[in-house]
């Protein structure tokens, strides 16, 4: 049995341990880190900080061995004037001589910063054993998000970032970072990365604002500028089935590409709508869908209640109501007056 929730401060040691699949600067293999992210969660689902500001992580929990299996994350704005979001600009340049009768395309890269940002999804993680289930973990971790954005439209923005990994070396570099960042900071990959969590303000000092000209890296680093690593492969598929484009932008650091899509026509976030829920077969095929069940801001604990499951009476409409199998019902614990429901059937 699994289920989505928001996350528990008390998780602090298990989401460490899955942040250390992966270490990314949205979910870093750093205790400190992580428990001021959970803390700031916290605030996100009770509502008591300003929309911009909130930064909700979920966890996915195998309820039978009681364990966090995976992580996924919203920010509902990334890039703010105090924090922006920095990224490089993937340009074309075109070039034309006469007497050579030569014509030649250069790509460069420009340093560039959003100070009025996107809403950004990060921080999956799924725990090696975990991959390839038969319940769709990875989707479902995935694809929750764009539900949750649904049922809580207001709090986002008009577009969604998502920034994905490129290939980086067996010990965890960057060769972008290698021939370029460093050069400028004399920071290693790493020192660079998870000081950016909090700090940006030593990218806009030290880093060149003028045109990059990427012809003059060695080979081997212009192959993986905008590239998206094997072990993200998955996830560019996903996001682009339900919307996304590369956004002709990378991360400053190691070269990954930014994925980003209208939220209003990414298809989870427009197929979502409010259900009912009842505990039998209704007429109609089976699909796999994904359901939500939300109480109100100091009810029960788990909040927010999120399954992927078979359902029969879908028909895309809203109020439309779905039957469930009695053990969902029993484990999303819905009925409860002032609930929400939701559902989507990617």
């Amino acid at each position: 049995m699994f289920l989505i929730r928001e996350s528990f401060e008390e998780d602090v040691d298990q989401i460490l341990e899955v942040a250390h699949h992966l270490d990314t600067v949205n979910l870093p293999a750093d205790r400190g880190h992580i428990e001021r992210i959970l803390a700031l969660s916290a605030a996100s689902f009770s509502d008591s900080i300003p929309a911009k500001e909130r930064e909700y992580l979920f966890v996915l929990e195998d309820q039978a061995a009681r364990r966090v299996i995976g992580t996924s994350m919203i920010h509902a704005q990334h890039g703010t004037r105090r924090s922006p979001h920095v990224f490089l600009e993937v340009l074309k340049e075109e070039r034309y001589s006469e007497s050579l009768d030569r014509y030649m395309v250069h790509e460069c890269l420009r340093l560039a910063y959003n100070y009025d940002g996107p809403t950004e999804i990060g921080g999956l993680i799924l725990l090696p054993e975990y991959r390839g289930h038969p319940e769709s973990l990875g989707k479902l971790l995935s694809y929750a998000r764009f539900l949750f954005i649904a049922m809580h439209r207001i709090q986002f923005r008009e577009q969604v970032l998502s920034e994905l990994m490129p290939p980086l070396e067996p010990d965890g570099t960057s060769r972008l970072w290698n021939h370029f960042g460093r050069k400028f900071t004399e920071l290693t990959y790493g020192e660079a990365d998870l000081l950016s969590k909090d700090n940006k303000e030593f990218i806009r000092a030290l880093f060149p604002h003028s045109i990059i000209y990427t012809s003059l890296f060695p080979e081997e680093v212009k192959q993986v500028i905008g590239v998206v690593g094997p072990d993200t492969r998955g996830v560019e598929k996903m996001l682009r089935r339900v919307g996304f484009q590369y956004a002709q932008t990378i991360d400053p650091f190691d070269g990954g590409p930014h994925f980003i899509a209208e939220t209003d026509r990414i298809t989870l976030v427009r197929d979502a709508r409010p259900v009912e829920l009842a505990a039998s077969q209704l007429e109609g095929p089976e699909r796999w869908a994904i359901v939500a069940v939300e109480s109100p801001v100091g009810s029960q604990r788990p909040r927010l209640r999120v399954a992927g499951t078979g359902v029969t009476g879908w028909t895309g409409a809203a109020g439309a109501l779905l039957g469930v199998s009695a053990e969902l019902l029993e484990r999303l614990g819905a009925g409860s007056e002032g609930e929400r429901v939701w559902a989507v059937a990617p």
